[in-house]
């Protein structure tokens, strides 16, 4: 006998755990993408028959839901660029803003570039890349055995032609024959003492190693990239970072002091300071 569930119950238990704003989006979320309800018979409130076996599922989904654990972890998949991407704990889940970075890299990038990802996660960039920059040919970095491996996965998915490479960027040297169009990264710049500021869906469950860096040193990342890409950077070549909305200028003012032109700040959709592009 199936047992009916509202979405109601739903939310309550959730709103136990989220802000009530949050609380409905992960409820809807549940009941359309995970349970199959449809929108129209969500939103008229209609309830969920369940099978034993989907009463269980819903069950468990909830207590990791209860522990903070992101739905993207759950589902296995989260959306970019209206692509879905596997998505595990071992690589961050794509954000909203790094698809503003990517639309002005693929509208500013001309075919055939040559593309460095350094820091690829899951692939999101690069992968959206590959896939958009016509005829671009994408090497994409990361230190993260796990990420590569689904960063790999994500790319034979959805067809994209990318070069994986495990490399840790704070000590890699390039040959000197190997030269790009363009050098993007998103890489790890919440300062430690932004721990206590962060949501526990992040703290507890997204990958360390790609997010934080040291309270004195904010931009060891951005300085290595620099300097790699003073080596790796055709003349007028193009880098571009996604930053820390505190570091800006100090980001800017780095990379004039490397010797980078055209500096500018760009702001994401919610007003922050997000973004810093310059050419070579």
């Amino acid at each position: 006998m199936n047992k009916l569930i509202s979405s109601a119950l739903i939310r309550q238990r959730l709103q136990t755990h989220y802000e009530p704003g949050e609380a409905v989006w992960l409820t809807r979320v549940v009941c359309h993408e995970i349970l199959g309800q449809s929108m129209t018979d969500y939103y008229l409130g209609k309830d969920i028959a369940l099978s034993a076996n989907k009463e269980t599922e819903l069950e468990n989904i909830l207590i990791r839901l209860c522990q903070y654990e992101p739905i993207q972890y759950i589902q296995g998949k989260a959306r970019f660029l209206g692509r879905d991407f596997h998505v595990a704990p071992g690589v961050l889940i794509p954000r909203p803003e790094t698809e503003e970075l990517v639309e002005r890299i693929v509208r500013e990038t001309p075919a055939g570039a040559n593309v460095l990802d350094i820091g690829t996660g899951s692939g999101c960039i690069g992968i959206s890349l590959a896939m958009s920059v016509k005829d671009a040919q994408v090497t994409a970095w990361d230190i993260s055995s796990e990420a590569l491996q689904i960063a790999r996965g994500n790319a034979r998915t959805l067809g994209a032609e990318v070069r994986f490479v495990q490399c840790d960027v704070l000590t890699v040297q390039p040959g000197a024959d190997e030269h790009y169009d363009v050098i993007v990264s998103n890489p790890p710049y919440v300062t430690e003492h932004e721990r206590t500021t962060m949501e526990p869906n992040v703290l507890k469950w997204e990958p360390s190693l790609a997010l934080f860096v040291p309270d004195d040193d904010p931009l060891r990342f951005y300085r290595r990239i620099a300097d790699l890409g003073r080596q790796l950077l055709v003349p007028d070549g193009y880098l571009y970072f996604e930053i820390n909305q505190a570091y800006g200028k100090d980001t800017a003012e780095m990379l004039y002091e490397c010797g980078y032109t055209s500096i500018q700040i760009g702001k994401d959709l919610s007003g922050n300071d997000r973004f810093v592009w310059c050419q070579h």
